[in-house]
């Protein structure tokens, strides 16, 4: 009897429709399965150097810091002040992302000692001058795009997904950005940013990456390449921490002011 229903019930498995994946679907589970693998972090700080390079290959570096927390619901903050050249010492970007809107950015500039919030459509445009833009900068959710996956493929002997995001805000800079995944850690090696007009403006490698605490990976370098204008944005991480007790009150509008 017991036989006869285990055979009876493989029978139906069997022939119960198989359901394909769809290229869509895939490419949600990636990216849900890649966010799920990261969570836990809690928060952290890092110092950071940005150096700019334009088309000549003259460079100007800035020298920040920088603190988040992970929140509990999609709800993170981040606080990025810069310590130097002198004349932008001070100069703070806060963000805080929200799973359900937009998310919120405030830039606090010294010289005029004024808090001005950054407007959704205003989000494209170029974090301080580097190839970076705010859209960048503000932390990505996982419910900002819609997702494809595209191929399997080898990536400098690791195998990786390439997948495409497509925004779905109508301010975003982008209407797709093409990534490569590791498909056993799921760290993202290379990003291709295509603008408005549906060309392809920048490209993004992401080197160095070093696991903290037997779990979190976090690169050492992003390297911005914009093909349009030749110009380029180097950032360089360094003496990142993690566990640092840092509190809500620590990524107030408020708190943009003491930044310095």
């Amino acid at each position: 009897m017991v036989k006869n229903l285990i055979v009876g019930t493989l029978a139906l498995v069997l022939a119960a429709p198989v359901f394909a994946e769809t290229p869509e679907d895939k490419g949600l589970r990636i990216a849900l399965e890649g966010e799920k693998t990261g969570e836990g972090w809690v928060d952290e700080s890092s110092t950071l150097k940005m150096i700019l390079i334009n088309k000549k290959g003259n460079e100007t570096v800035r020298e920040m810091r920088s603190k988040a927390t992970e929140g509990s619901n999609d709800d993170g903050k981040m606080l990025m002040v810069f310590d130097s050249p002198r004349d932008q010492k001070g100069t703070a970007l806060l963000t805080h992302t929200h799973p359900d809107k937009d998310n919120d950015q405030w830039l606090y500039l010294p010289a005029l000692k004024k808090v001005k919030k950054i407007a959704s459509k205003a989000k494209s445009g170029p974090f301080l001058g580097s190839e970076f833009s705010f859209e960048d900068i503000g932390g990505a959710k996982i419910e900002d795009y819609d997702y494809k996956w595209i191929r399997d493929e080898d990536l400098n002997g690791r195998k990786v997904w390439v997948m495409e995001a497509y925004p779905k805000s109508k301010y975003s800079g982008y209407t797709k950005v093409i990534s490569w995944i590791d498909q056993e850690d799921y760290r993202q090696y290379k990003a291709e940013f295509w603008d408005r007009k549906k060309s392809h403006l920048k490209t993004m490698t992401i080197l160095g990456y070093k696991k903290y605490l037997d779990k979190f990976w976090r690169p050492a370098e992003l390297h911005m390449v914009n093909l349009q204008t030749g110009k380029s944005t180097k950032m360089l991480i360094t003496e990142t921490k993690f566990d640092q007790k840092l509190q809500d009150k620590d990524f107030t509008k408020n708190s943009l002011k003491r930044a310095r």
